[in-house]
């Protein structure tokens, strides 16, 4: 049986539009848990560095004009070393990513996941943090520390910094890091879940939202949920 690039490019010899050609590319997941399996497989296979994914030919490519059909949002860290679609083995058009320093929820990360909600027919939100993540370290710091920032900076470390008062007393810095990046996802995760589009699709089951902790120096995402 051919496959589905041979079939694209069949499909691109005989003259077809850009709509006949999109219409090849079928959801890769159908629903929340199908979502998830295919994140934690595609870790799998980075974390083992066994990577699957092709980066996109061009008739590939050509089949995403029309249409976009991720399978799933994933909210990460702007850092560089966070690679959303490698980490997680996927290609272009299968994940919808946004990034932003410290993964934070406000107006455009928020707006930009009720959109693949509502328009990209979506099935899993994950909220990603990081091992190392500068803005959390420095949301650690004191009002008066955090102050002497930009305000831009200042109001992204204003909405990490609630989710870590009162965290433990932990002596291992690592450790003490891992907690309080896993306490800002869990923080993140919860703004999100308040919201009404999310809500609803949660209790309507057509989504998941989970959070997720990747360990940059493993490669392997560890699901906080699910």
């Amino acid at each position: 049986m051919a496959s589905t690039d041979e079939l694209m490019a069949e499909l691109v010899k005989r003259g077809a539009t850009m709509e006949q050609v999109a219409l090849l590319k079928d959801p890769t997941a159908n629903t929340p848990d199908e979502a998830l399996s295919l994140l934690q497989a595609g870790n799998a296979r980075f974390f083992s560095g066994q990577p699957q994914r092709v980066f996109s030919d061009v008739n590939s490519r050509r089949a995403q004009i029309i249409a976009q059909t991720p399978f799933a949002v994933v909210l990460g860290c702007a850092d560089s070393r966070v690679p959303i679609e490698l980490v997680f083995d996927q290609g272009p058009g299968d994940l919808f990513s946004i990034r932003v320093a410290g993964n934070v929820v406000e107006a455009g990360t928020l707006g930009s996941i009720q959109y693949a909600i509502r328009h990209l027919k979506v099935h899993l939100v994950v909220v990603l943090g990081h091992e190392g993540c500068g803005a959390v370290a420095a949301s650690l710091l004191t009002p008066q520390e955090r102050a002497v920032e930009p305000l831009h900076v200042r109001f992204l470390l204003d909405a990490i910094a609630p989710a870590l008062e009162g965290i433990a007393s932990i002596q291992d810095r690592k450790a003490r890091m891992r907690e309080a990046v896993v306490l800002n996802v869990r923080r993140q995760k919860a703004i999100l879940e308040q919201d009404d589009v999310v809500r609803e699709a949660i209790e309507s089951g057509r989504v998941k939202v989970v959070g997720a902790f990747y360990e940059i120096g493993s490669g392997a995402v560890d699901f906080l949920e699910g």
